[in-house]
């Protein structure tokens, strides 16, 4: 037997008695509930925590696996954290597991801002709630500064991969260069230094060895029976069925309700979905715009208003778009009860934006699996790694100047020490992000009582 096949039996050996056991559809439907009630913050702050809890906790992914994952949903258009919950639950339990990962990312925050919109719509701005995000905020700023360390420390392996994160934050954060071109860039590079200094840039294992250091879940490779390798037919049977899942309901908004607001919200948000490139402020702003100026759906305050209500709720950022959906139809569903009108806006709004997610992860994801082992591909995606380590770190900065600097002027103290406390118990004491975000939003409404 050769040297190299003794070292890779060997490995395989390693990895059988080190791995952790592949969770059941149960666990991982419990997890997917949690973090759609947690998954606070935009998209900085879901991928951290997701990052935290299937890579460092559970292990139910490796890091290469979760960052390569996470370079395809960057190129994506519309809400990236979504697309990455959707296409880590389709890895561990294929089209049922994305199903369920990329609903409930989405579902609790649904029930939430329906309740918050209403309660605004009918009687105004809810003062409180406010208080109790701005203790969540500090908390999520805190995991993101602890994921934004830790991602660094296992993707930035060499000065070359250094420079290119931090030349990816200089080239976001300061000269505003869109995250697609600097992705590209990135790729690019990546391609030239794979023969010029293939050591330094091919540093994202291949499939055969990815997983043996670290413990993590085994995810099946045979291309015989397993569900990451792509197929044309398979490929066929996908786009028939989401093209019926757009089709339908958008005849029936056309046939049968005589408000056209709703089927003009359809083919709006479907448009968006599949348009917005750049992650979820590059939505916001195509959406704002639209709401506002063109359609006159809501003023610009309300959307101001609606942004504000979305950061209150666990889910992404984008989930905005239910907000501007309900304003649509509690302002201009004629002839229908205001909240009969929002609640069919809203959902709406919700089901058009997100739908293509699936389509789009359901699709590229086995090409982007049965790839992940070349050696061109990987210096690729190395550099492209590096470079969203330093898109990430732009959230993180974006955000955090959010918290500790708000619009209103000053510094905010309280934020600061809440984040800071949230920090030490993460990096230093190991506490649960659970139990981080609970303890900041408690801290945030006493706070509020404390301060009237």
């Amino acid at each position: 037997m050769e040297p190299a096949e003794t070292n890779l039996k060997i490995a395989n050996e390693n990895r059988q008695q080190t791995e952790t056991p592949h969770p059941s559809f149960g666990e991982a439907f419990k997890f997917w509930v949690k973090l759609g009630l947690i998954s606070f913050g935009g998209p900085a702050g879901q991928i951290s925590i997701m990052h935290h809890e299937l890579v460092d906790q559970k292990k139910w992914v490796s890091n290469e696996r979760f960052l390569n994952a996470l370079n395809y949903c960057m190129l994506l258009p519309g809400p990236e954290a979504q697309q990455l919950a959707v296409y880590i639950g389709w890895l561990l339990h294929r089209l049922p597991g994305g199903i369920v990962a990329g609903a409930f990312f989405i579902i609790p925050s649904i029930f939430i801002l329906f309740a918050l919109s209403y309660t605004y719509a009918a009687f105004g701005t809810i003062p409180w709630v406010a208080f109790v995000f701005s203790g969540l905020k500090a908390a999520i700023m805190a995991i993101v500064v602890s994921a934004v360390i830790k991602i660094g420390k296992k993707a930035l392996k060499n000065g070359i991969m250094v420079a290119i994160a931090a030349l990816s934050f200089i080239a976001i954060f300061f000269l505003r260069i869109p995250f697609p071109l600097i992705v590209l860039g990135a790729g690019l590079l990546g391609l030239v230094g794979r023969y010029a200094l293939p050591a330094k840039f091919d540093v994202i294992k291949g499939k055969d060895t990815r997983d043996f250091d670290v413990g993590s879940v085994q995810i099946c490779e045979d291309p015989e029976v397993c569900h990451i390798n792509p197929s044309t037919g398979r490929n066929f049977v996908l786009v028939a069925v989401f093209g019926l899942l757009w089709l339908a309901p958008v005849g029936a908004l056309y046939a049968f309700l005589p408000q056209r607001v709703f089927y003009t919200e359809a083919l709006f948000f479907t448009k968006a979905a599949f348009l917005t490139f750049g992650g979820a402020y590059a939505v916001l702003a195509y959406i704002a715009q639209a709401g506002v100026e063109q359609y006159a759906w809501l003023t610009g305050p309300q959307m101001i208003d609606g942004l504000g209500l979305a950061e209150t709720t666990p889910g992404p950022l984008i989930m905005v778009v239910q907000f501007v959906g309900f304003m649509a139809g509690w302002n201009h569903a004629i002839g229908w009860n205001p909240i009969l009108g929002g609640l069919v806006g809203s959902l709406v709004a919700t089901y058009f934006t997100f739908l293509p997610c699936f389509l789009f992860i359901f699709l590229g994801g086995p090409y982007i699996e049965k790839f992940r082992g070349n050696a061109t591909l990987s210096a690729a995606l190395s550099s492209i790694t590096a470079a969203v380590v330093g898109v990430v770190l732009n959230l993180a900065v974006w955000f955090g100047l959010q918290v500790l600097m708000p619009a209103d002027g000053g510094f905010n103290w309280f934020a600061a020490v809440i984040g800071l406390a949230a920090f030490i118990s993460i990096q230093w004491f190991k506490v649960g992000i659970v139990a981080v975000i609970a303890a900041a939003g408690i801290i945030g409404f006493v706070w509020h009582q404390l301060v009237l």
